[in-house]
Parts: C-alpha cells; structure tokens; sequence
C-alpha cells in the first residue's frame, strides 16, 4: 500500500490509505471507519458514493453542519445530494439523500412519510449509533449496507460498538498523521488534577450537574484565564466547559481580562453562532467558550489553541475536543492544549495510539497510558523547573531527580506546565517587567512595599533584587494572575 501513488475520483485525489480504506470497507456488509480528525473523513465516504453510481444512499448525521457539509464535499466529487433537513427545501428524487436523525425520525418514523429508498446508509459521527432513534433507522433497512464514520469508534463509556458493526476498518492513528504533515503536534500543559472526589459517574461520564458545581468557581476560572495569557500566544482558541453557565462565567472573565471571547450554547441562533464562528476564524475573535457545542463535526484549522476546562472519563470525548485544533493551516506549525481538567493523565497524549474494539464489553484504551500509569515511568512534573520527566529519570531539562516520594510533592500556585517537554524558564527579562507591573499595582492600590516581595516570590521562588524599579503597567497577564490569588485567598477564607 506505501507504493500506491493513490487516485482520484473527479476532481479529488485520494491518499493512498484512503484508497485502501474505501476498498477494504466495501468488503464488509457493516464495516465501521475509524478516522481521526484530519484523515478525510468525508472524502472516503464521498468516493464510496462516487463509486455506486446506481445505488440509492442515504447519508445519516445530527447535526446541521455536518448535512451541509456533507453535501457541499459530496458536490466536490460530482455527486448532487438531495437535502433532509428542517427548514431546506427537499429533492426527492435524487439518488443520494443527505439527512438528519432528527428530521427522519420525526417526519417518517413518528409520522406519515415514507423513508427515502437507500442501498447503502452512512452513519456520520457512528459513536452515536446506540440511541433508539439511530437504531431503529437502521432497523428499517435490513437489506441496506451500513456503514459507519467516526474518529472515536465506542460509547461514552469507551465500550465498543459491535452491536452495529460488524468490522473496524482504521484510517492511520493521530501520531501517523502528524508524522506525514496532515495533522499538527499538540504542544500540552497541564496542572494536577482536578479535586472531583464526591462527583458521581452516570453512562461512562462525570454526572454534569454535579461536575460544574465543583469547577465553576470564580477561582478556577480566574486561573484558566489567567494560564491562556501566560501560555496561549494569544491563538485563536476553543474552551470546553461543564454547563452553559460555567461557558458564560468563563467568557466573561476573559473579556474581563481584555481578551477578545463570545459563547456559544445549542440555544445560541444560528446566524449569530455563524457569526461568530467566522469572527473566529479570522481573529476577530481571539477564543470562544462553549458547552457541548463545539465538540465535534466542527472544522476551523485556524484556531490553534485548545482549553479543557471539562474534565471527562470519556477518551473518546477527550479526543474529539482536542482533536478540534489538530488541523493544519497555512503558518501553523503546532497546537496547544492547556488541560484545566486532568484528562492528559487518564487518557494519555492527544497522539497516544489507542487500541479500538468492536467488542461491546471492551473498552478502548490508551495502551501507552496504562503502561504509564501501571509502571514507575508515569509522567511527572519536575519540582526544580516544572518540566515534565519519566518517573525515576533525571529532569530532561535541569537534571534535577527527587529523592522523597512524588505525591508529597505540591504544584507551584496551579500554573500549567509542559507535558512531553520541557517549560519554559523565566528570563531576566521577564522578572524585570513583573517586577516594574507588580510595583506599578502596588503604587495604584495603595498596597505596602512588602507586598511586591511576597507576590514576586509567590511566582518566581525567589525575592526580588534589592534596587529600585520604575513601575511600568501591568500586562492583561499580570492583572489576572493577580486576580486569580486574591479569589483563591477570598476562597480560603470562606472554607476557613
């Protein structure tokens, strides 16, 4: 397959993988494509719906973008899709229907119409395929052949789909891509975990009332703010949170912070969802928080920065979020992830290989990961420079290996550090102009000459020089930095 120059169908040419995948998932009668975010997707099925020129196919997704972008790749391959979908107007009588769940189910399903005429039924986002309505579509098409697409190939519990499927046909894995240019590296920071002892677990996942309770606290949300001015080279960004209140509470704080943000919920209209999507995508919008919006079927390769603010069980909810900033685009060289939630030590690196099952009672799981986790080479944060190193080496980055045991060891005041690398050091430079802002706020707030000391020393481990310094304003950075320790003080105090 590595000689196959590959080939095109209309005016698309395919890799030589997704060569492979087309024929291999038309030997199946319920194969399930396995593919991640970047490895064409949408252009495997367009060209297996190129190729049955005389069948009928009905393309299944849930969501509205998906349709229309489903219909606008399969135009690119010279096949003109008829429309299911509230509010578009339909074309019966074209041979290939792009539809929504929800638009069948309630038109055909619980009403009168009759369900459009499909040799082969694809099934967009098939991690979906277990809820009654997909189902019984598929039911309704016992002769059809089905075929699923997706990047995360199990439930939310990480349980395989092989009640549906019959075959995994898999597309090349994240670290693969990247490796051939058509995915970007993630460049990863991350705190340590979370405290979500007491939250329940209900389908696989954090009960969601009870997991936004615990995260949207002012103080948390001042220190994702806060981490995004630090690490984030004020890159386009998408932030996952817990519930539309905690979305709104962080969009808030970073415009708070002079931070260009909007938020978007499912009762966000969609002329101004589309509008910001767009603001976005050309940097009028520097970040765009989000519940359960974002998370998949949403391609915009220009955002390069990633928060998860929620923190899941789910891997493959995980690897749907940060597989969002994945996508190449001119001038883009990497993606950041800044992992508020913990994920990275569950679920392993975004390009970790994952071990997919069709089995119902197996779950997928980070092979990588777990060899971590089960060994004394867990990936730790070093306490000298904040570099991350393999448990049992010397720091890659200072040398530095601790003799005491790892979990007597605190994180310094929450910042994020590297993960898979090492962070990046303070400079001379960078100390001065802290130094000069934290002497410019002091003068401005009235606070004593002891309070520069103490705040230089809580962010840098050491005092800062005994000389004068002209105060200079505060970057948005340092101003919320120092908003995020006066709520996590406020918050001390109310604990008691």
């Amino acid at each position: 397959m590595a000689d196959d120059p590959g080939h095109s169908f209309g005016t698309v040419r395919l890799r030589p993988y997704q060569s492979y995948v087309v024929d291999e998932a038309l030997r199946h009668a319920r194969p399930l494509i396995v593919a991640p975010t970047g490895s064409g997707k949408t252009v495997i099925a367009s060209e297996i719906i190129a190729r049955a020129t005389d069948r009928h196919v009905l393309f299944l997704a849930h969501r509205r973008e998906l349709i229309l972008q489903a219909q606008q790749h399969l135009a690119g391959f010279g096949v003109f899709a008829g429309v299911i979908l509230a509010g578009e107007p339909r074309n019966p009588t074209r041979r290939v229907q792009v539809a929504s769940v929800q638009t069948l189910w309630a038109r055909c399903v619980r009403g009168s119409a009759d369900l459009p005429p499909a040799d082969f039924v694809f099934i967009d986002e098939a991690h979906h395929v277990t809820a009654r309505t997909y189902q019984r579509l598929i039911a309704s098409y016992p002769d059809a052949t089905i075929i699923g697409l997706t990047a995360t190939p199990c439930r939310r519990d990480g349980r395989g789909l092989g009640g549906t499927f019959d075959a995994l046909v898999e597309c090349p894995q994240v670290h693969e891509l990247v490796r051939d240019g058509h995915l970007v590296p993630a460049r990863v920071f991350a705190p340590a975990r979370p405290d979500l002892k007491g939250v329940k677990t209900r389908g696989g996942d954090y009960v969601e009332s009870q997991l936004a309770a615990r995260v949207d606290r002012p103080d948390l949300i001042g220190d994702v703010v806060q981490q995004w001015l630090r690490l984030a080279e004020r890159r386009g960004t998408v932030v996952f949170a817990t519930s539309v209140g905690h979305s709104i509470h962080l969009r808030d704080e970073f415009v708070r912070a002079g931070v260009r943000a909007c938020h978007l919920d499912g009762a966000t209209p969609k002329p101004e969802r589309d509008e910001i999507v767009g603001a976005l995508r050309d940097g009028r919008i520097e970040a765009v928080t989000n519940c359960a919006v974002l998370t998949e079927g949403w391609d915009c390769p220009e955002v390069s920065c990633c928060v998860l603010a929620r923190p899941t069980k789910s891997l493959g909810l995980y690897r749907q979020m940060v597989g969002r900033v994945l996508r190449p685009a001119p001038g883009k060289t990497d993606a950041i992830v800044l992992d508020h939630s913990g994920a990275v030590f569950s679920h392993g690196l975004p390009s970790d290989p994952i071990k997919w099952s069709l089995g119902p009672d197996h779950r997928a799981v980070s092979r990588v990961q777990e060899q971590r986790n089960r060994s004394d080479r867990a990936l730790l944060t070093c306490t000298s420079c904040g570099a991350v190193r393999t448990g049992g080496k010397p720091c890659p980055e200072c040398g530095f290996l601790p003799t005491r045991r790892a979990e007597q060891v605190t994180n310094r005041d929450g910042d994020l550090v590297r993960v898979g690398a090492a962070a990046r050091r303070a400079s001379p430079e960078e100390k001065a102009e802290w130094h000069a802002a934290l002497t410019w706020v002091a003068d401005r707030r009235g606070y004593k000459p002891g309070w520069i000391g103490h705040k230089y020393k809580e962010k840098f481990g050491t005092w800062p020089p005994r000389r004068t310094v002209e105060p200079a304003p505060p970057s948005p950075e340092v101003l919320a930095w120092i908003r995020a320790g006066q709520l996590r003080y406020k918050r001390g105090l109310a604990n008691g």
